[in-house]
């Protein structure tokens, strides 16, 4: 029987927690779930397609505006500075006012930016919105992982949020297309390339009501009530869908904490503090250099990418045309990461992964062969965007749902930083480091992440949220 008492004593709000977390992670996964990760993950392809899509603005929208150096920079960090203040609200806001609410509400303030940007007279609006439009999707990209997160069974989890990965790369290709197909087709394509990227407001009208809450997220904040409703939807959807009688729950386990107490809801200061005590402090130690290392040498990479090719002689049309293909190899990495972290877990996939990416950098910087550096470039963008798919997964498991946004959106943070510096410092010893030297330090930057995470990282495959975070 559901229970129907308002109560929200610490007692009853364990065991209700216990409760729901069995009835999800017996769920099997069907159209229901699935329909919940396409909803997410394509939040997450406008993330990517927001980042790509600003270097084929940035050439045509110096010349309109009569753009200075400087000004174009901040244009091109414009979405990224906006996307660190969103980060930062995460923590904030995601653990206060609910995953759905916040992934449909930025994704329509993105949306609203991006189109208002399109009419923009001058560059300090178009610079406003894309500001805007990055702290929208700061707040989207980092709420989505814990919200798939709690809605995946154990069995399912890596590839069900890993599938981010994907889904993040992908929007880049579309970045391409709409770069090559609409920006430098027309005149004002930059315009007409500003509302396509801002057509997701018409996704948010109709997610917003077909989408549910997290029950893990409703019982974590009191709502119990709501959390068993929310359960029931889905249970009856499912059994809908698979035409079968559900298993029955697995039994609770004694002594798991999974939800702060009801009577001391911490603010959003205190829960930042919480990830720096015990014991969760070992855990946010190792996801923030795993999420600085990791977007270092991806966005290192990438951002040098056609540089490092014309530097090796490839003429720039050459560079250019590899680096799509490049690219492209990005979307296809996760799906073996994903299914590598449902077999050998989270922990291991990234050693793995990051491991062949470091393989692949070091004969990128050995090889005299143009051929060779091609295939290596191609492998480390594989291997580098495959091990994203196991860390979007443990970077939610290793929280408690009451601090697992503002733990998500904290590591978010420091990743933009290391995305922010490998471009700066890339840059400015590239000159010394020359071919070499940058393949060099992308590798060694690799090995700080899989030593620290082979270390300190934790196994979570095939175990319910709160029993990891217990």
């Amino acid at each position: 029987m559901t229970p129907q008492t308002s109560s929200t004593a610490p007692h009853r709000l364990t065991g209700a927690a216990h409760e729901v977390a069995a009835r999800l992670d017996r769920l099997p996964v069907t159209r229901v779930q699935r329909g919940i990760l396409l909803k997410g993950g394509l939040s997450t392809t406008f993330d990517g397609m927001d980042n790509g899509i600003v270097s084929f603005l940035l050439p045509i929208v110096a010349g309109v505006f009569a753009l200075s150096g400087l000004e174009q920079g901040v244009l091109g960090s414009s979405s990224l500075i906006g996307a660190v203040i969103g980060a930062l609200l995460v923590g904030f806001i995601g653990d206060r006012t609910g995953r759905r609410n916040l992934l449909v509400w930025s994704m329509t303030c993105y949306s609203a930016a991006m189109i208002l940007g399109a009419f923009s007279p001058d560059a300090f609006v178009l610079i406003a919105t894309r500001i805007v439009g990055g702290v929208a999707i700061g707040i989207n990209a980092n709420i989505v992982m814990p919200y798939l997160a709690e809605f995946s069974p154990p069995s399912k989890r890596g590839h069900f949020v890993g599938s981010l990965a994907g889904f993040f790369a992908f929007g880049y290709v579309l970045a391409a297309l709409i770069g090559y197909f609409i920006i430098q087709a027309f005149d004002g394509g930059w315009r007409i390339a500003q509302i396509v990227v801002g057509l997701p407001i018409i996704l948010a009208v109709f997610w917003r009501r077909s989408l549910p809450e997290s029950p893990r997220y409703l019982v974590s904040r009191g709502r119990v009530d709501e959390a068993y409703a929310e359960v029931e939807r889905l249970e009856d959807k499912v059994r809908e869908a698979t035409g079968k009688p559900l298993p029955e729950p697995a039994p609770s386990p004694e002594g798991a904490a999974v939800a702060a107490p009801a009577n001391d809801r911490p603010t959003g200061l205190a829960r930042f503090m919480a990830l720096w005590r015990p014991p969760l402090l070992r855990q946010t130690g190792l996801v923030w250099v795993l999420w600085f290392c990791f977007s270092f040498a991806y966005y290192g990479f990438l951002v040098f990418l056609p540089t490092l090719l014309v530097d090796r002689g490839f003429s720039i049309s050459e560079s250019f045309g590899y680096s799509i293909v490049i690219e492209v190899a990005q979307v296809v990495g996760y799906y073996p990461a994903a299914v590598l972290s449902e077999r050998l877990d989270r922990k291991w996939s990234i050693v793995v992964f990051l491991l062949l990416g470091a393989v692949a950098a070091l004969g990128a910087a050995t090889t005299d062969s143009d051929a060779v550096v091609i295939v290596c470039s191609v492998a480390l963008a594989f291997f580098l965007n495959g091990a994203y798919a196991p860390l979007y997964t443990y970077t939610p498991e290793v929280y408690p749902t009451w601090i697992r946004g503002t733990g998500v959106g904290a590591s978010a943070v420091f990743g933009r930083v290391g995305a922010a510096l490998a471009p700066v410092i890339l840059g400015a010893a590239y000159t010394g480091l020359t071919f070499v030297g940058v393949f060099l330090l992308l590798c060694a930057v690799i090995v700080i992440a899989v030593v620290a995470v082979a270390v300190f990282g934790t196994s979570t495959r095939d175990r319910s949220l709160e029993d990891i975070s217990a």
